[in-house]
């Protein structure tokens, strides 16, 4: 009898035999080192098996499983387009019982390609499978895999056909690696299921859990998942893996929620009169929104355990007010706040506009200033020495009340008096580990407010496993003009592009402004920290980038000199010193300049109310969250906005699939969810902000978010009753296993 853990050798049999390489490929090509890791080695599709299916019934994405003969076999020679080299594919027909399906095999060497040829010649006959597709009028059998008949009619592996072709159930076909068949591990897995010690694997889920979901016992979902009667098995076998991942991680989260609030943070309930005069003093009326989530916050402050929200809305609606004020009400409390923005160019924007709204309440004990006033500074990584250690002294003597910062707020040596609330502005551009260095700056665990227009998959992903409460702006201030959000493809629509340049030159003549973004600097570089969006094999495997993106210097200069001469072009990217951003900046508010060709660092922040217009370039190259922000910069004044998606990208690429989602909609949640259908969750434990390395195994955020609010209500039911988890015994192992691994260290500091 064998365990979990015993080496997954013990279980490889003839498949082990065949050779090292073979071993080495299952164990180190697919990390299968445990019998453990094989059991939970889950198949990714099934076939069914106890017959051949009826080609005359095809449809699209079908798996197919027939009988049938290669009628034509043609090798042919081609080039490939990323190496440059000669590569060669292998073009048959499999004749069978209904419609002739098309089957190509790719080699990368002449040797394979000989294989390949011999293997399947015409007049070779087998059992095939495959997913059924259509290209043009042709059904073609796609990533085609067979068990071939000899010259006699036998099979050349009769333990595979006799799987496919006569067995009851579904087959299953696993993730492989090269040089791994799926009966392969199959046959594994069959032997490992067969002598495995008895109550193995436990039982995580208590019985009256069990119950109320209505899943299966551990081991009957281990047998269904892996050797299904029916696709019924297999959901239920589904269900029982999804709900224990989701109850395992709702309640480590509980835990670390529960240890915050016992960990305690100072109430701040105001009373120093500052909040109450900047809102006399406001010249705008706050929406009914704005009231209702203040005071959602206000209460938050008010506990004494950490506030840990997430104040989303558009573009525009006002979060940075709503923000200002929890501020304010933190600074009427006796403490401080500080306010992380992502680039310099916010951070400015943001001390101007803070100061400005606060007028004297921003002056506090300066000639002229009001009683009730504070103090604002602002520290920056390119500050003259002189005003970085004034700025410093201010933190650290709690002069300043409100701090406005970039990633220089997480350096060891910046100190606060009594930091009480910690604001991150579009929390997407940080990881946990440097929003963790800020509110780890407190004497008590300050409160936490994240901000974003646009929650990226793993905000959603946070969100939705209830690690942050969530207020959502609806309404937009009055004013706000209409968007329109329109793709320029120009690889089939070449002369669009001139329509592009001419509708910039018409929007500047009627005495309004223009953006043209890019997502290099120059040839050779990208903005620093902001490497474009790459897509992904079906792996989840960057793709290289394509050559000659969008540069600001190149675009700059061509457009000065050829489609846009004779108006005021300038450039703005991260590269350029501190006090040219800022002169450029200012210059562009004032109307002193018609476009600003530039990279993301006016994503967010920047407010530019005769802006109308912005062109994308090599538009496919930003993500989905990135392309809504920065539409964000037009239309806020009170003239209609236009934002102009340029991109070469094929018609039918991912790439393009992400383009007219955001010309679809303007609705940040929505095109947050695409997102997370586009490209995943990422690490929604960790810090990985990317698609494709989730840190989760089953469990997928869009897909099961009713299993994971069901297993949220399960791990307070269960806490509520056994917050030390004493009884059941086999869950609690699993729980204590998550909280002492890598990702709870992060999942603590989120």
């Amino acid at each position: 009898m064998i365990t979990l853990d015993s080496p997954v050798e013990a279980v490889l049999g003839s498949v082990a035999s065949r050779g090292s390489k073979k071993r080495s490929a299952i164990v180190d090509g697919l990390g299968l080192r445990t019998v453990g890791d094989l059991l939970r080695h889950f198949p990714r599709r099934y076939l069914e098996t106890g017959r051949l299916t009826r080609v005359k019934e095809l449809r699209p994405g079908q798996l197919l499983t027939v009988v049938g003969e290669v009628s034509h076999s043609a090798l042919k020679t081609y080039t490939d387009r990323r190496s440059r080299r000669p590569a060669y594919r292998l073009e048959t027909v499999l004749h069978t019982d209904g419609a002739d399906l098309s089957m190509t095999f790719f080699a990368k060497n002449q040797g394979t390609a000989s294989f390949f040829a011999r293997t399947y010649a015409q007049g070779r006959r087998g059992l095939f499978w495959g997913q059924v597709s259509t290209f043009g009028q042709q059904w073609q059998l796609t990533n085609p895999k067979a068990v071939l008949f000899t010259a006699e009619g036998d099979s050349e592996d009769p333990d595979t056909f006799a799987v496919l072709a006569g067995a009851d159930g579904l087959f299953p076909l696993y993730p492989l690696t090269k040089g791994v068949e799926s009966w392969e591990l199959q046959r594994a897995v069959t032997f490992a299921r067969g002598i495995l010690e008895e109550g193995q694997p436990p039982d995580l889920l208590p019985a009256d859990v069990r119950e109320r979901q209505g899943l299966p016992e551990a081991r009957a979902a281990l047998d269904w998942i892996h050797a299904p009667a029916d696709h019924d098995q297999v959901a239920a076998a589904q269900r029982h893996y999804r709900f224990t991942e989701a109850l395992v991680t709702q309640l480590v989260l509980a835990r670390r929620r529960a240890a915050s609030r016992r960990q305690g943070a100072r109430a701040r309930t105001g009373g120093g009169g500052l909040l109450e005069a900047f809102d006399a003093r406001l010249p705008f009326e706050l929406t009914a929104g704005q009231c209702e989530i203040g005071e959602q916050i206000f209460d938050d402050l008010a506990r004494s355990h950490p506030m840990n929200r997430l104040l989303q809305g558009e573009v525009g609606s006002g979060k940075t007010v709503v923000a200002l004020r929890a501020m304010l009400r933190v600074i009427d409390s006796g403490g401080q706040a500080a306010l992380l923005a992502p680039t310099e160019v916010l951070a400015q924007q943001h001390h101007r506009s803070l100061t400005a709204l606060l007028g004297d309440l921003a002056q506090g004990g300066l000639l002229g200033g009001a009683e009730e006033g504070t103090r604002v500074a602002l520290l920056t990584g390119s500050m003259p020495k002189a005003a970085r250690a004034r700025a410093l002294l201010e933190a650290a003597s709690g002069e300043a009340g409100l701090v406005i910062g970039t990633h220089a707020l997480l350096q060891e040596r910046v100190l606060f008096a009594d930091l009480g609330l910690v604001v991150v502005d579009e929390q997407h551009r940080f990881g946990v580990e440097q929003r963790a260095a800020l509110t780890g700056k407190g004497a008590t665990p300050p409160h936490l407010l994240v901000m974003t227009a646009t929650p990226i998959p793993r905000t959603v992903a946070m969100t939705v496993f209830g690690d942050l409460e969530v207020s959502t702006l609806t309404e937009l201030p009055a004013g706000r003009q209409p968007l329109q959000t329109t793709v320029v493809p120009v690889r089939e629509q070449p002369a669009w592009i001139d329509r592009v340049w001419a509708r910039v030159r018409e929007e500047v003549e009627a005495g309004r402004q223009a953006y043209v973004l890019c997502p290099r600097i120059s040839d050779d570089s990208v903005e620093a920290g902001e490497v474009p969006v790459v897509d992904y094999d079906d792996e989840g495997n960057p793709l290289a980038p394509p050559a000659g993106m969008a540069a600001v210097e190149q675009i700059t200069s061509d457009l000065s000199r050829e489609q846009l001469a004779g108006l005021r072009v300038e450039r703005l990217h991260g590269r350029l010193p501190a006090d040219e951003k800022d002169r450029v900046m200012r210059a562009f508010a004032a109307g002193e300049i018609d476009v600003l060709v530039c990279t993301t660092v006016i994503e967010v922040g920047v407010d530019v109310g005769n802006a109308t217009v912005m062109v994308v370039l090599d538009a496919d190259r930003f993500g989905i969250s990135q392309l809504h922000q920065l539409r964000g910069r037009v239309g806020r004044g009170g003239h209609p906005g236009l934002c102009l998606l340029v991109s070469a990208a094929e018609e039918d690429s991912p790439a393009r699939q992400r383009l007219a989602a955001v010309a679809r909609t303007s609705d940040g949640f929505e095109l947050s969810r695409v997102d997370l259908e586009l490209r995943r969750e990422g690490d929604v434990l960790g810090a990985s902000q990317h698609g494709f390395r989730s840190s989760l195994q089953d469990l997928r955020v869009l897909r099961d978010e009713e299993t994971i609010l069901a297993a949220r209500d399960e791990a307070e039911r269960l806490l509520a009753a056994d917050p030390g988890l004493a009884g059941p015994a086999e869950l609690a192992a699993a729980v204590a296993a998550l909280e002492l691994s890598v990702e709870s260290e992060f999942m603590e500091k989120s």
